[in-house]
């Protein structure tokens, strides 16, 4: 009979610490679901958080907008330059006025206050390079940047390393010389 108990308690000490498993198991699923939501729902590789939302997708894709629309400075400069403000007001002035993010962006533009804007692409500084000649060499921009109609924040597509550009050089049949990026 007291082997009996003895096995019972046994038993029972066994089945004691079940619930806290459970529960631990029950806990790492939920924080495994959560891990895997928050992913979907704020997917990594999006680009720097700008300080007002501005989305490619939207302006480029879903409006049809062209890029030489806002950056106007690509076909004759080396730089393609973010757009000033008066060129976000140009359609803002009329549409979808009341949306917070334009009020804000409204508010810079009439007390002259610029946007500070998180930069997403960069180039080294002892490289020239030429947005111009390549916008009129026909290159599409997203060769270097991507599919930028399809993005909400901007995301480096490529970094603008030496054997990046040389690559694209010689797909393209264009000079190797050094002097041409390096001066």
């Amino acid at each position: 009979m007291t082997e009996r108990v003895d096995n019972e308690q046994e038993l029972a000490k066994k089945f004691e610490n079940r619930p806290a498993i459970a529960v631990v198991a029950v806990l790492l699923l939920l924080a495994l679901i959560v891990l895997i939501l928050f992913d979907r729902l704020y997917p990594h590789g999006l680009g720097p958080r700008q300080p007002i939302p501005f989305s490619h997708r939207v302006h480029v894709h879903v409006k049809k907008i062209s890029c030489l629309m806002c950056h106007t400075q690509v076909t004759d400069s080396a730089r393609a330059g973010i757009p000033p403000l008066q060129t976000c007001i140009l359609c803002h002035d009329r549409i979808i006025r009341t949306f917070p993010y334009i009020q804000d962006l409204r508010r810079h533009y009439d007390q002259g206050k610029p946007i500070v804007w998180e930069r997403v692409n960069w180039v080294p500084e002892f490289v020239y390079f030429n947005h111009s000649v390549h916008v009129q060499r026909g290159i599409d921009c997203g060769r270097c940047h991507g599919n930028v109609a399809m993005m909400d924040r901007v995301v480096a597509a490529h970094e603008f390393q030496m054997g990046f550009c040389i690559q694209c050089h010689r797909d393209s049949h264009a000079t190797h010389d050094c002097f041409t990026c390096h001066r």
